[in-house]
């Protein structure tokens, strides 16, 4: 594919002049190695495991060369980059992200284009990146081109932005204003653990004897530094439910190999009395049915520790081998989990029982042997821009942005479906005659197709000692990645005011309003029971349209010898948050913290309106000014602090030695806070030729 563009670039500029220059040759050669700079564990990497990220353990050893093109003909010019690119200390386990990768950071055609003029207009064809916005830190109106966060924000943004193919015209008014109009292909931001599919379905051992272990899906870039809390409950080995969920299906499967009543295997499927919280509670009263299980422990009783050891151990407490044997592998269940723990883990869980104390064991029926799958289905739709610009005549500056395409934020849409790829749907099924252990209605998820018929759980084959389930009849939870289409409005505005004090100020602003943007809402708990506290998976984790508007506010000034000051204000406004009753409520909804929200914080709920203070500081030193150094440090609230101090040093014409430290820390529930183990230092060279 880039053969055959960059072909048709070189024919449209030898068509374009009559004659071509001797291109220049131009270039880069940059080494950069960093190492941790605390001891710790990092999100991506299990903490169970003895491996830990220690202060001096390097992640990055990072060699790119660049290569520039540039060249003219007698009505236009051209520029191509290629880069060759090799990280010798990958992050990950899978060699993921050591070479050169199309539409990242690491893109080894990063630019290829054409600039010529067609009437009045500049056009600008090829593969580019195009900046609009001046926001410190963070990216608010530079939306064109998608961004790789495989280093969060520490990189540059002309080298985290993914150049993409665009025709990008500009057209010159005579009242001085500018006219920009821009049609580019979609593409989606790179983040770690996210974009790469995983089909092959995973389970544990069949009820029918097939040997099919459950093996972990290996897509979510395990250990790698700047894996997010929200990106771990996507796909993360111990946390992602991508790979949550085939391990709760082989606990489900332990308690079907368990369900008969006398000699006749019943399967979990008449279990509609009986729930989590039931069994752990020890809850017998009328015809409550988790005494039918007490055969696993000590034959008269159920309670927390017993549910913990079925999901963790191989063996049972009565000694069969009907345990999960999980081993806390995934974040299922605590060992050992004594009657309190229970008791205060409900209230504020941290593994996924925890979170579905109502759900009844027939609906872990329809979870036996459960199976998972990862779906990448970008649907990538070109983006539309426009821009106008102009000066007052009091020398303020000012633009009017639209923008329409694809949203580079991924989403994920969760489904069940059987064994041929139907569809299932969540049906809740109310059982009346009897309450449970908080004296609530008994409701079972059962997952059908559309016109009502079950084709998974309570399969019935056999009898005592030769009783299973066809484990080709198991659900398939397949979490699809998609891109929504949407819309964007804004402007920007900044205007130079003179002071006696502190001299020129400069005050800017930029705001955004997005329509139909994406946002995780969960249903902790609803009045049908189609809520995640009854186990209905799909119906409580949900991604819902909204819309959002965020802005900044930033004022510049040059302090004490050439030293540039700069202090913002940004916010991000939810405009359909959504936050509807709480945990003791019959209703109990919110929209979740995209980037934060994890098993091992409550399914963290997002603030209305976030807000982020940056201060951002720049200062040349040397005789000549030819060094320079800049920090930039933001605040975020409810505590999250990170710090980036960056030093150029040019040690000739052609040399530049590098240095820089990212230090992250605060509430560790937050968007900064979260990566305290990743805080890294770096060093490395720049050549020039």
């Amino acid at each position: 594919m880039y053969n055959k563009k960059l072909l048709g670039f070189l024919v449209f500029s030898i068509a374009s002049g009559a004659s071509i220059a001797v291109p220049e040759i131009s270039g880069k050669f940059t080494h950069e190695s960093a190492t941790y700079t605390n001891n710790g564990k990092t999100i991506g990497l299990d903490p169970r495991s003895g491996i830990d990220n220690n202060y001096d353990d390097h992640f990055k050893g990072e060699n790119s060369l660049r290569v520039n093109i540039d060249g003219t003909t007698e009505n236009s010019s051209y520029h191509v980059e290629l880069q060759g690119y090799h990280n010798s200390q990958d992050p990950t386990s899978n060699d993921d992200w050591t070479a050169n990768e199309a539409y990242t950071q690491r893109d080894p055609l990063r630019e290829a284009y054409v600039d010529t003029n067609i009437k009045d207009w500049q056009v600008r064809f090829g593969k580019q990146q195009v900046v609009w916005g001046t926001a410190d830190g963070m990216k608010l109106l530079d939306a064109i081109n998608p961004t790789d966060y495989s280093e969060m924000a520490q990189n540059q943004m002309e080298d985290s932005r993914i150049p993409v193919w665009m025709l990008n015209s500009e057209k010159s008014l005579e009242n001085g204003g500018n006219f920009q109009f821009i049609v580019s292909e979609g593409r989606s931001n790179i983040m770690p653990g996210l974009g790469q599919e995983s089909l092959q379905k995973r389970g544990g051992y069949g009820l029918d004897g097939s040997n099919d272990p459950f093996v972990e899906h290996q897509n979510g870039s395990k250990g790698h530094p700047f894996m997010l809390k929200g990106v771990d409950t996507i796909t993360g080995q111990r946390n992602g439910f991508l790979n949550i969920g085939p391990a709760l299906g082989t606990v489900a499967q332990s308690f079907d190999r368990g369900a008969y009543y006398g000699s006749t295997y019943v399967s979990l499927q008449g279990y509609t009395r009986a729930t989590v919280d039931d069994f752990a509670s020890n809850y017998q009263s009328g015809d409550n049915q988790s005494i039918g299980f007490a055969g696993f422990c000590d034959g008269s009783n159920t309670n927390a520790d017993c549910l913990s050891k079925i999901v963790n151990n191989a063996y049972a407490p009565n000694g069969a081998s009907l345990g999960a044997f999980n081993d806390n592998e995934q974040n299922l269940m605590d060992v050992n989990v004594t009657a309190a723990q229970w008791t205060a883990d409900k209230d504020n869980p941290n593994y996924v029982i925890a979170y579905m104390p109502d759900a009844t064991f027939a609906t872990f029926d329809a979870f036996v042997n459960m199976k998972s799958k990862y779906v990448v289905d970008h649907e990538l739709k070109p983006t539309t821009a426009l821009k106008y610009s102009n000066t007052t005549k009091g020398g303020s500056n000012y633009s009017f942005n639209f923008i329409h395409g694809s949203d580079p934020n991924p989403y994920i849409e969760m489904e069940w479906q059987d064994q041929y790829g139907t569809t299932l749907y969540e049906t809740a099924v109310a059982d009346t005659t009897q309450y449970d252990v908080n004296g609530n209605t008994y409701v079972t998820n059962q997952l059908k197709t559309a016109d009502g018929q079950r084709t998974v759980g309570g399969k019935q084959i056999g009898s005592k000692g030769n009783a299973h389930m066809h484990s080709d009849q198991a659900a398939v939870l397949v979490m699809k990645e998609k891109l929504n289409t949407i819309t964007q409005v804004g402007g920007s505005f900044d205007t130079s005011i003179d002071t006696e004090a502190l001299g020129p100020i400069v005050i800017r602003a930029e705001g955004l309003y997005q329509k139909d943007v994406m946002s995780p809402v969960l249903t902790r708990r609803a009045a049908d029971g189609k809520d995640l506290n009854h186990g209905f998976l799909v119906s409580s984790l949900k991604m819902e349209k909204g819309d959002r508007f965020k802005y900044v506010i930033g004022a510049d000034i040059t302090a004490m010898t050439n030293m540039m000051v700069s202090l913002q204000f940004i916010q991000d406004r939810n405009l359909d948050y959504i936050n509807e009753g709480h945990k003791s409520a019959q209703t109990w909804k919110y929209t979740a913290d995209m980037a934060t929200m994890h098993l091992t914080n409550n399914l963290q709920a997002a603030e209305e309106n976030k807000e982020f203070y940056s201060l951002f500081l720049s200062k040349p030193f040397g005789e000549s000014g030819q060094h320079r150094w800049n920090n930039i440090f933001m605040f975020e609230e409810n505590g999250g602090k990170w710090n980036r101090l960056d030093i150029e040093y040019t040690f000739n014409d052609n040399t530049v030695l590098t240095g820089e430290y990212n230090n992250y820390w605060g509430n560790e529930n937050t968007q900064f806070g979260q990566l305290k183990e990743s805080s890294n230092v770096q060093v490395g060279v720049k050549y020039l030729f």
